[in-house]
């Protein structure tokens, strides 16, 4: 049995008393959980939903979009999480292009929906139980037998190059990646994961995010991020790990420690982008017992590909980790080339928790692919013992007079700046040049910069061809849910505001 719902009905059989959820102050115990998750497929099924079928989240966190994702399971249909961020022209492309039958979206996200036949409105009290959804349905307590192969789930790239793309994923894919990070970071029915990320994206879905209920585990379902409220979280119900984006571990640390004791806590996953050292170095003083797990994952591959291993953290600072079990990775050139330790290249990704391509769109899928070997537009090498080092996008590299620039290297150098909060480097077209780097930073309180500052800074630290020629201070930087930078979005929010001729 391969349906998400199998490993609730175990626990609730063995265990049905067990908390499963955390959410809004309401403990949803194992036995709770899958009493609703059947009640709300019955609905699914009363509505025509079965094998196959699309069916849609617009939601934020709740516990109601866990139960729908279980549920939509149980009956074999596919799960779409949609990005709430996205504007409804977005969204009506991403539920056109899946063929979505049904779409589930919060009241105060509705505006977002558009116009699409088969809405269902979920209100404050049904995102705390979604069996307020399904009033006289009947439950439906036989899971249907999917197979391994058997997609379910299509999850919609961020679009950092073009229309969002729709990532497959089977269930094979999902239960080895569950595999390999209940094997990395050791999860038991002890564990008691935070889940302040957005649901419809890999980071608190996947890493290892519903992996906690196939070990028996808790998820605490925070709605909205409010790092505040998260710590408090993690002393009062004595929480062991932790996803966070880049920009939510950064409110964490601004905070500071406090009289909160966080001692509870085993481990943290970041990434989504090459973690700041400093970062790193701060963590130790507000999670004391904890280890910062740096790690390195798409959503073509469910997320969490490469983790950085304990006891490492310090020795290999900048690296996110080595592969993890049921993970190979090797650095490509451009023609497809296997390139040897210390050189930097295209990764490449296999394994069974890789998808097997794009929904509906076989030329891409042709194209990122070597063989069976998954291209993953990113940069970087591979040391002699194996650790990853990200260096850049493919995408995103600066070429400026003939030279290739790699934006993570003058990132670094740019959050050396004590007055730097958050930094991004990109190419800006050049006359002369065809581009010429532009630092974009966001300052800290009261923090002052000027170009003459920067580059004063920049010498001796970078070659001259790499030393910023524009600084451009902003509020906030564009990013995706998992805290990457959206450069290309920056590039064009630059340009309309008339700053990149």
């Amino acid at each position: 049995m391969v349906s998400l719902s199998a490993s609730v009905a175990y626990h609730a059989r063995v265990a049905p008393q067990r908390d499963a959820l955390l959410y809004d102050g309401q403990r949803i115990g194992y036995a709770q959980l899958l009493g609703r998750v059947e009640t709300v497929a019955g609905m699914l099924r009363a509505r025509g939903i079965g094998p196959g079928r699309v069916v849609a989240l617009l939601m934020k966190n709740s516990a109601a979009f866990v139960e729908l994702s279980l549920a939509i399971s149980h009956v074999g249909a596919v799960l779409l999480p949609i990005n709430y961020r996205l504007g409804a022209e977005e969204v009506g492309y991403i539920l056109h292009h899946a063929g979505a039958a049904l779409l589930f979206v919060d009241e105060e996200l509705r505006d977002a929906a558009g116009v699409f036949d088969g809405i269902v409105e979920v209100d404050a009290r049904a995102q705390a139980d979604a069996t307020l959804l399904a009033r006289g349905a009947v439950a439906c307590h036989a899971p249907h037998p999917s197979q391994p192969a058997d997609l379910f789930r299509l999850m919609y790239t961020s679009g950092t190059t073009d229309r969002p793309k729709g990532v497959m994923h089977s269930y094979e894919n999902y239960h080895w990646k569950c595999l390999d990070h209940i094997t990395a970071l050791e999860l038991s029915s002890r564990d008691r994961l935070l889940v302040v990320g957005p649901l419809y994206h890999v980071g608190a879905f996947d890493l290892p995010g519903l992996a906690l209920l196939m070990a028996g585990g808790m998820l605490a379902v925070q709605r909205d991020f409010d790092a505040g409220q998260a710590l408090a979280l993690i002393e009062r119900e004595k929480l062991t790990g932790a996803w966070m984006a880049p920009v939510m571990l950064q409110r964490a640390l601004a905070l500071g420690r406090g009289r909160l004791d966080l001692s509870s806590l085993r481990w943290l996953i970041g990434g989504g982008e090459r973690t700041p050292e400093e970062r790193i170095r701060q963590f130790g003083s507000l999670f004391p017992q904890a280890r910062y797990v740096d790690a390195y994952g798409l959503t073509e591959s469910c997320s969490g590909d490469t983790f950085m291993e304990a006891g490492h953290e310090i020795a290999k600072i900048g690296s996110t980790g080595r592969a993890l079990a049921h993970v190979q990775i090797e650095v490509r050139d451009d023609e497809g080339g296997v390139l040897p330790p210390g050189a930097a290249g295209e990764i490449c990704l296999r394994g069974p928790k890789v998808t097997q391509g794009y929904w509906k769109d076989p030329v891409k899928t042709r194209e990122s692919f070597h063989g069976d070997w998954f291209r993953t537009g990113d940069v970087g090498y591979l040391d002699s013992e194996g650790f990853l080092f990200l260096t850049d996008r493919k995408k995103d590299m600066i070429i400026s007079g003939g030279e290739n620039i790699a934006s993570s290297e003058v990132e670094r150098v740019l959050y050396q700046l004590p007055q730097v909060a958050e930094a991004a480097a990109i190419g800006l077209p050049d006359p002369t040049w065809g581009e010429r780097v532009a630092a974009v930073v966001v300052l800290k309180a009261g923090g002052l910069l000027t170009l003459a500052q920067l580059r004063a800074h920049c010498e001796g630290r970078l070659g001259g061809f790499k030393t910023p020629r524009q600084l451009i201070v902003r509020d906030a930087l564009p990013r995706n849910p998992s805290g990457k930078v959206l450069k290309r979005v920056l590039r064009e929010e630059l340009a309309s505001e008339g700053v990149a001729p």
